[in-house]
């Protein structure tokens, strides 16, 4: 843990449980995990710097950024753009992307998982998530506290 100065997180299947839902009028709805907002916030106060990076674009994700109070958050980046998201995000900070661990859970997230220090996916990421050499295989889903637990295994490293 005392190498992982960034802590970055995909939404949509990793935060959320991947569904998407819609009312009658129109709006979006996504479920959060309040645990693993807590460990967000857990290791801000540990000194890391912790972001989402995800494809989406909505409002729901800026209002759950704003709540928690993260560090970075980084929206509408498809094909490739997460890992040059993250990169950004490391020159600004001085640190490597060796420095950084993330969670995802599709093949939009593959890329980055691939060059974190540390990458972890839920325990229903897609096969080709799970065969990413080095990556830890949470037990709990996405939307489940699957964040949280990576979290925590981070912190127990100290």
């Amino acid at each position: 843990m005392k190498d992982i100065k960034l802590f970055l997180t995909d939404v949509d299947g990793t935060l959320t449980d991947g569904g998407m839902y819609y009312t009658s009028t129109g709006d979006t709805m996504k479920k959060f995990n309040t645990r693993d907002g807590m460990g967000l916030q857990l290791l801000q106060r540990a000194g890391v710097k912790v972001g989402i990076i995800t494809s989406e674009t909505t409002d729901i994700v800026t209002r759950r950024a704003e709540k928690l109070g993260l560090d970075f958050l980084v929206q509408g980046k498809r094909d490739g753009g997460k890992l040059a998201a993250a990169t950004e995000i490391c020159n600004t900070l001085g640190i490597t992307l060796d420095q950084t661990a993330y969670i995802g859970d599709d093949v939009n997230c593959a890329e980055l998982l691939s060059n974190a220090g540390t990458a972890a996916c839920p325990a229903d990421a897609m096969p080709q998530v799970k065969r990413i050499p080095g990556i830890r295989i949470m037990t709990l889903k996405g939307g489940e506290g699957c964040v949280r637990e990576f979290i925590n295994q981070l912190l127990e490293e100290e």
